[in-house]
């Protein structure tokens, strides 16, 4: 039996996904875990080491498996990696260089392949990434009003959430007959944003040269003026502070002081939980805006993510605030929707159709490194 195996490694877990691979095409899900608490890294007897060994006890234990490649969810492509790639060392150390413009994944990310390198000596190991969905952006996208030398530096918006918007997009297509039209994705979790999209393509994306920007997140601050970093330089901050505000204590986290888990400030009766909730909903809202006006209309409208999938009362608002344009949300579908199926949430008339899709960035990475393959023996 031959599989891929989907990684995406992340800050403290190792989320994997085995797929049986059935000619071009991924077959039914073998094996699907997510591990929480985790440190990556290969110190003996550290939890992540355990949970790699305890996989690969796993796997062997599948009769006749053979594991064709692992597909790497890498979040930060930089200007060069617009496609699925094998990574060797080489790629590894360009990758490695753009650890800083996605500090609190890239590592993570990169020390996963290095770890299943090491684990899996002789699979091919590929890294799939969330700019790449975004690297056909128009140039007015992607430009920052700055000096051509720092563009020439890679200083540009490159888009994030890629392997999220490629696969609804994909799932959309065979949902709706709408998909190539005017889409507005909303990838809500604990890192959020919203992505523009016509005739299938990226046209507009909230997050840009890190995936600090656009909407406000679980503990990140969204968009800032970046005259608040320059005050607080002024007033002493140094770089490594300036990190720790605007990835971990900001957003929802920040806003609240409470938490960065939407359920739990929800549940919480108290006024800076609310204003977190309240500032949240308002910058999606806003952030639609300027999307749709990127789009020149509205076709379709897609909840997605932890927040967008499990939380009616967020989808409710956003609709009742985009209701000027004729979206209008079924309010017992959007109530009632099941938590893991897409589902259509448009009432009868709405002039824009509204749909809730689970996003599964695993399953289209995997795709990406079955398609880089093709049926080649491994």
């Amino acid at each position: 039996m031959d599989a891929l195996l989907a990684v995406n490694t992340g800050s403290s877990s190792l989320k994997f996904a085995l797929y049986e691979v059935q000619g071009t095409r991924l077959g039914a899900v073998l094996r699907k875990e997510n591990q929480q608490n985790l440190k990556p890294g290969l110190e003996p007897g550290s939890a992540f080491e355990s949970s790699l060994n305890q996989l690969a006890q796993a796997l062997q234990q599948i009769p006749g498996l053979r594991l064709r490649a692992v597909a790497h969810r890498v979040v930060h492509g930089g200007p060069d990696f617009t496609h699925a790639t094998r990574v060797d060392e080489t790629v590894l150390q360009r990758l490695e260089a753009l650890n800083s413009l996605a500090p609190l994944h890239q590592p993570h990310n990169l020390a996963g392949i290095r770890a299943f390198q090491h684990i899996f000596p002789q699979v091919p190991q590929v890294a799939c990434f969330d700019t790449a969905f975004h690297a056909g952006l128009p140039e007015l996208e992607t430009r920052f009003a700055l000096p051509e030398a720092l563009v020439q530096q890679g200083i540009r918006r490159y888009g994030f959430h890629g392997l999220s918007y490629a696969y609804i997009m994909q799932r959309l297509q065979s949902l709706s007959t709408q998909a190539q039209g005017k889409v507005l994705m909303a990838h809500l979790g604990s890192g959020a944003s919203l992505c523009a999209a016509y005739d299938g393509r990226s046209q507009a994306t909230t997050m840009g040269f890190s995936a600090l920007d656009g909407l406000m997140m679980g503990t990140r601050s969204g968009a800032l003026d970046p005259g608040v970093l320059l005050y607080l330089l002024q007033q002493g901050w140094n770089w490594q502070q300036l990190q720790t505000v605007l990835y971990q204590q900001s957003g929802l986290l920040g806003v609240s002081g409470l938490s960065a888990d939407m359920r739990v400030l929800r549940a919480a009766n108290a006024p800076q939980a609310q204003l977190a909730i309240d500032l949240f909903t308002h910058r999606v809202i806003r952030e639609c805006g300027a999307l749709i006006a990127c789009l020149q209309g509205l076709e379709v409208l897609v909840f997605t993510g932890g927040i967008g999938e499990h939380d009616p009362l967020l989808r409710h608002d956003v609709c009742q605030a985009l209701g000027y344009l004729g979206v209008q949300l079924d309010q017992k579908r959007n109530a009632h929707a099941a938590p893991g199926q897409a589902l259509p949430l448009h009432a009868e008339g709405s002039r824009v159709e509204i749909w809730v899709i689970p996003t599964d960035e695993g399953r289209y990475a995997a795709e990406q490194a079955l398609n880089l393959f093709g049926q080649t023996a491994l």
